[in-house]
């Protein structure tokens, strides 16, 4: 009765159905599982999201969202609409966690599906059986996973929307000295900024290390026999303490003491050590072991790995999912998988290979999220040398590490016989006691899973620094006589811990529980993309800037960067996807004291602003006359009308001091420039948006206008600022050279201040004017957009409103332009081809730079 119900509500065996997935090539590979009366469409990732160009978020309205459709995702849902209103019922098949949730619910509101079953099914490897068996156990949407999606993704956006505009006005003048870009793009984020925090202050522990020296003594032993080996000075005989060697003198003392001293074997003890295999892989060991044994950046992992899970093409097999979803931090892994593994591990290498009963894995994560399983191949039978000629070379190395970790992991223990023995050096002269070595040898007698992974990663193989370099000894027995041949003393320095390299930062962000599976990757990407960490040689290192902005950021912000803080965060989004915290709740627990600092740190930029500006008095809005206010702004403090927002007046501050309260002695350089309008002198200020020249007459002269040549920071001319471009000023004839102003570089006529022309930097293009006038186009700009024009204007006026292309037309030999993203079209006949026929001509610089 039940089921004839389920069939019923989702439109019968026979009714027309559309299933979403976020990609066409996931999309391919289930269409093959599902046959007729299904059909399958790509989402193509999210398709909606909170507004790029503003907050989107009501922070009066308990965080109400707004969402938009992006304007790339437009016909992706009218597409989605209308096959679904042609659909008796929809599945929604996006990816089994908190983001395909969120995107399944997205498409449903986007879509606007009204009066027929909608019902989301989840599956965590894309074969024939998993699709099946999670099209019989449809569902409704889960809300509490959307609801801890969209949490996420507001408590990111308040951070980074809040937090970000602020960067630039609170580094100040420490900005200036690095050298920064006026246009760098600087942000912070809930995540990012204490991963960059993790590599600041690795850095500054290595830096502030000091190396400390200390000695170690071997000795080179042999038996009556003639086997030799090595043991390592551990402590004088009768004592545990180990015996420490600070310099050199220590060291020479230990050797004269055992001058002539008699050797034997002190003890002998022999244990079994085994070691068992590591459980399949999660997201992040999977980045780490990428990283350490391919050398795969965590970003080339994870799109490598969904590669692998979306389908790869087999021969006449089609396509198949080769591995489970890659985006889980459980190592779980189904009962159907284990049984199939230990068939085939019996199969090849025989029962003694095989532990009693199956191993089973729990997350070491106490806030891992839902039931996914480990990454896994969908079926060990797939070995790589059955799927190597069908896939990559990147994506065979990444197959063979997920397979082997699977494999090995349900493989019996391997079995090691260790060694350890102890050895005395008694002096021939009488002292209180002689020294003792100790020495550790291992003999693996079962390989167990070491046989398939062909490595010996041995705990008991992991010797220290006190014991000498694993070895394989001879048989040797308690008081057994020994001839040392040699004892030989080496200087050593305590070693600074190690730079991060994206697989232990991976490590530590994940033991800290700061961000998810699906973040790591992202998050390691934005540092580095933002110049905040540089990563060489697979080694992380915070730059300048990025130290400077951790700094502020932890000064101002000290709950945003404090780890601890963002681990019980990432606990408590948890706790909305199982129902046990309500999102809203926990936005206004955070947004609460995060708008209080957001506060406390606009008043301190605004105080240092002020006190830049010194005594402004009642300053008045010259258009309304209202009071005028301090405000802050991405670029830093400012003033602003009080009238706003029907009065929208606002200006920069005057003059001003650094960050260290000096005066600012660029703003009292004089530069031999009067003021048009009331005569006095012009000086050197800064601004938003850079150095600009004011009056000396301000306040009751406001006039400014660019830096016209401008000196840099050091007082030095910029030589930029002189260099010719070979172009003239179409108002008065002289020539135009390339100046630098608050939005940028730009070209401006040298007869200034008598003429004032400007244009824009032009990109010239490797294509010479049709008019033959032996000028090149150029691209400028204009009020109605991007055009290219001649760089002989005013001589020659051609203009086109179409890139240009170098291939000239081959039946009138004029030129060619684009027409729209596949076509060219010549400017002078009615000629036609498509763009991939002729060739694009490249931008290059203008020889203005």
């Amino acid at each position: 009765m039940a089921k004839n119900a389920t069939k019923a509500r989702t439109g019968g065996e026979n009714g027309k159905r559309l299933v979403v997935v976020e990609s066409p090539a996931k999309a391919r590979t289930i269409e093959r599982y599902l046959g007729r009366g299904y059909t399958v469409r790509a989402s193509m990732g999210h398709v909606r999201d909170l507004p790029r160009s503003r907050l989107g978020v009501s922070t009066e309205r308990d965080f109400a969202p707004y969402y938009e459709v992006p304007e790339d995702k437009r016909k992706v849902i009218a597409d989605l609409k209308a096959a679904g209103a042609k659909a008796d019922a929809v599945y929604l098949a996006t990816d089994p966690d908190r983001e395909g949730e969120a995107i399944a619910w997205h498409v449903v509101q986007a879509a606007g599906w009204k009066n027929k079953p909608i019902r989301r099914v989840v599956f965590h490897s894309i074969t024939e059986e998993a699709v099946k068996e999670a099209f019989s156990n449809e569902r409704d949407i889960d809300m509490e996973l959307v609801n801890a999606q969209q949490a996420r993704r507001i408590e990111d956006r308040l951070v980074g929307y809040k937090l970000s505009p602020l960067l630039r006005p609170l580094l100040g003048q420490e900005l200036d000295r690095l050298d920064m870009d006026s246009s760098s793009n600087l942000t912070a984020g809930r995540v990012q900024s204490v991963a960059l925090r993790l590599v600041v202050e690795r850095d500054a522990e290595i830096d502030a290390f000091v190396p400390v020296e200390y000695w170690s003594i071997d000795a080179a032993l042999r038996t009556e026999r003639g086997a030799g080996f090595s043991a390592r000075l551990h402590s004088h005989i009768g004592e545990k303490e180990r015996i420490a060697l600070p310099d050199e003198g220590s060291a020479q003392a230990v050797l004269a003491d055992l001058e002539g001293a008699e050797w034997s074997v002190a003890s002998v003890t022999q244990r079994e050590v085994k070691e068992r295999p590591h459980p399949p892989f999660i997201t992040s060991t999977l980045q780490q072991q990428a990283a350490s044994k391919l050398h795969f950046t965590a970003i080339k992992t994870m799109a490598v790995a969904q590669q692998l899970y979306e389908g790869i093409a087999l021969g006449a097999e089609g396509p198949v999912g080769l591995i489970t979803y890659m985006r889980t931090d459980s190592p779980q892994v189904s009962a159907s998988a284990v049984s199939e593994t230990r068939r085939y591990i019996e199969e090849r290498w025989g029962r003694d290979y095989l532990p009693r009963s199956p191993r089973l894995y729990r997350a070491r994560s106490k806030v891992a999220q839902e039931a996914h399983e480990a990454i896994r191949p969908t079926s060990v039978e797939r070995t790589p040398d059955a799927v190597r000629r069908h896939l990559t070379a990147d994506q065979v190395k990444l197959y063979e590490l997920i397979w082997t970790q699977m494999v090995a992991s349900q493989m019996a223990d391997a079995i090691i016989d260790r060694t350890e023995v102890e050895v005395e050096g008694r002096p021939l002269a009488a002292r209180p006691s002689g020294y003792r070595f100790r020495t550790v040898g291992s003999v693996t007698r079962f390989r167990g899973f070491q046989a398939l992974s062909k490595e010996e990663r041995s705990e008991a193989g992991d010797g220290d620094e006190d014991e000498a370099p694993r070895q394989t000894l001879p048989s040797l027995e308690k008081d057994q006589p020994l001839a040392c041949e040699g004892l030989m003393p080496e200087q050593h320095f305590t070693q600074p811990p190690r730079r991060y390299s994206e697989a232990s930062l991976v490590r530590a962000l994940e033991q800290r529980g700061i961000g998810r599976p699906s973040t790591y990757a992202a998050t390691i990407k934005t540092i580095v993309d933002r110049k905040y960490v540089t990563r060489e040689r697979r080694v992380l290192q915070s730059t300048p800037l990025g130290k400077l902005v951790c700094g502020r950021l932890v000064a101002h912000f000290p709950d945003i960067m404090d780890v601890r803080f963002t681990g019980r965060m990432e606990g408590r989004l948890d706790e909305v996807a199982n129902g046990k915290q309500e999102w809203a709740a926990l936005l206004r627990d955070f947004y609460d004291p995060f708008s209080q600092d957001l506060a406390k740190a606009q008043e301190s930029i605004a105080k240092a602003a002020l006190e830049a500006a010194g005594d402004l008095g009642a300053e008045t809005c010259e258009k309304c006359g209202k009071p005028m206010a301090v405000k802050v702004g991405r670029r830093g403090a400012f003033l602003s009308c009080t009238g706003y927002p029907k009065c929208k007046n606002s200006r920069d501050l005057p003059g001003g001091k650094p960050d260290d309260g000096e005066s600012r002695q660029e703003a009292e350089e004089p530069v031999n420039e009067t003021c048009e309008k009331c005569g006095k002198p012009m000086a050197v200020r800064r601004g938003r948006y850079g150095r600009f020249l004011a009056c000396t007459g301000y306040p009751k002269c406001k006039n400014s206008r660019d830096l016209p040549g401008g000196k840099s920071d050091d007082g030095e001319s910029e030589q930029e600022a002189e260099e010719p471009v070979n172009e003239t000023c179409e108002k008065c004839g002289k020539p135009m050279a390339v100046r630098r102003g608050r939005n940028g570089r730009f070209l401006a006529c040298t007869g200034y201040p008598k003429c004032k022309n400007t244009r824009d930097l032009a990109a010239k293009v490797s294509v010479p004017c049709p008019n033959g006038c032996g000028g090149s186009l150029a691209q400028r700009r204009s009020r109605r957009g991007v055009f290219w024009g001649c760089s002989n204007y005013p001589k020659c006026d051609f203009t086109v409103n179409r890139q240009p292309l170098k291939t000239p037309c081959p039946e009138c030999n004029g030129l060619l332009a684009a027409d729209g993203q596949e076509g060219a079209r010549c400017t002078n006949c009615a000629y036609r081809a498509p763009l991939s026929e002729v060739e694009s001509a490249p931008a290059e610089a203008a020889s203005a730079g």
